[in-house]
């Protein structure tokens, strides 16, 4: 048998970090980026033989590993127990110890056998033990980052929020956040549709506007991030409006349906993107620069005009200009990894272009700081503090998979295959600065490109 253990401090309380584990989102928190863990049985609730069922990859297979909680002791520890899996044996075992009022150690430790005795050590003993390693390397720094921002507001109180898209890649690890900390969170939801809140789902046609304000009712906060994909089809004139009613339209109708609540939520955070800027060359740009030229540019405008009747009626709104967001699980990270790996990649054009980026725990948690910050509204850009070119970009990316990037994709050929969404999205650029989060003293986790691709291709 073989015994892992790792051991963290902790920020909180003994308590307090267990009632953590124990909130829904607390586990997706927990999975590695791009793991592809999937539930497939079960809450993951805390309680005594609890029974959790999972799709995990193993390679190019996905195994089902059902799991029990055993010696399920509140504020002290809880076990996970294989029950069928790919060990012979597994046991984690989660201990809380106290080391102060608001302090205490984490200790995880893991007591397991592989098959095939001797042989099963000797193929696959180094291998599992790197991956133990870089797991849980991810859910300490996670675990502690997650307590620290969740602590900083904690006098706020629990909040019923409301999301839109919250099946989409920013939604999804925001809703599992934002549950981790107590609050109540809720899908805002097409009929039929299923979104990833704890609470009730809300329904709402974005056609016609019709929102259950009912539903709504005694939400403080309202995060819209609904919208068509970009990059879900060819930029034809078609697709292109439906780009722009998918986000003006849709954020309109929605936010006249707020203004005509009795008690609206007091604040609307709406996405909008960096695409405001348009293309800027080496111009550093923030929050006070106009509006540039071009697709783009236009639809990011009207957007945040869309948000116009929410204001009128007194909701405090933010609008999330958002910047490339950096995430193993998806986006267009996810997207560059498997040509990075077969070494089929290389710069866009003339690499020349800026790239500003956000990793996906920093975005969430500048969401998370606006939705509690009452003097700040308008635009806010949700980008780290360090953009750049695409060539410094595609070098670090390689460097990280360790893999070459010698496969340069000219700009004509860009052109020719994606048309004006490739030159919008790859061969434009904007080097932008986040004033606003800086000035709030917002503490970035991945503050450059490395550490961001570090966490999230661990």
């Amino acid at each position: 048998m073989t015994i892992f253990t790792a051991t963290v401090p902790l920020p909180v309380s003994a308590a307090e970090a267990y009632a953590w584990h124990e909130r829904p989102g607390a586990f997706a928190r927990l999975c590695p980026p791009g793991g592809g863990v999937r539930v497939l049985v079960g809450t993951g609730a805390l309680r005594e033989d609890e029974r959790l069922e999972l799709s995990v990859p193993w390679g190019p297979l996905h195994l089902r590993w059902t799991a029990r909680h055993r010696d399920v002791r509140p504020g002290e520890q809880f076990s996970d127990e294989q029950e069928r899996g790919p060990f012979t044996r597994w046991l984690h075992t989660h201990r809380f110890r106290a080391t102060g009022a608001h302090s205490c150690d984490l200790e995880d430790r893991i007591d397991y056998q592989l098959p095939w005795g001797a042989m099963g050590r000797w193929l696959a003993g180094g291998m599992i033990e790197r991956r133990l390693n870089r797991l849980f390397a991810h859910r300490q720094r996670r675990t502690v980052s997650d307590l620290v921002r969740h602590q900083a507001e904690r006098d706020r109180g629990r909040w019923r929020i409301a999301i839109s898209g919250s099946c989409g890649l920013i939604g999804s690890a925001l809703t599992a956040f934002l549950g981790s900390g107590g609050h109540q969170v809720h899908a805002v939801v097409r009929g039929g549709m299923q979104g990833r809140g704890q609470g009730q789902a809300i329904s709402w046609d974005p056609l016609s506007g019709r929102l259950d304000t009912q539903a709504l009712a005694g939400c403080t906060a309202m995060i819209h991030l609904a919208g068509c994909p970009l990059t879900q089809a060819r930029w034809r004139p078609a697709f292109k409006e439906l780009i722009r009613s998918s986000r003006i339209d849709a954020t309109r109708r929605l936010c006249v349906a707020l203004a005509s609540m009795p008690e609206p939520p007091r604040v609307l955070l709406c996405a909008s993107a960096i695409g405001w800027y348009g293309d800027r060359g080496d111009q550093l740009v923030d929050e006070s620069a106009a509006a540039g030229s071009g697709f783009l540019s236009d639809v990011c405008a009207a957007w945040e005009q869309a948000t116009e009747p929410a204001r009128r009626a007194g909701i405090r709104v933010v609008n999330l200009r958002f910047g490339t967001v950096l995430s193993g699980d998806g986006g267009a990270l996810a997207a560059l990894l498997t040509p990075f790996r077969l070494g089929l990649a290389g710069r866009l054009g003339s690499g020349r272009q800026w790239l500003s980026w956000i990793a996906i725990d920093d975005a969430i948690g500048a969401i998370h700081r606006l939705l509690f910050t009452e003097d700040i509204h308008g635009a806010v850009n949700i980008v780290s503090p360090a953009p750049c070119t695409n060539a410094a970009f595609t070098a670090i990316l390689a460097r990280v998979l360790r893999r070459p990037a010698v496969l340069p994709l000219p700009a004509p050929l860009v052109r020719l295959l994606l048309g004006e969404m490739g030159q919008a999205l790859l061969l434009d650029g904007v080097r932008v600065r986040p004033a606003v989060l800086e000035r709030l003293g917002f503490r970035f986790g991945a503050g450059t490109l490395d550490q961001a691709l570090a966490q999230e291709l661990p």
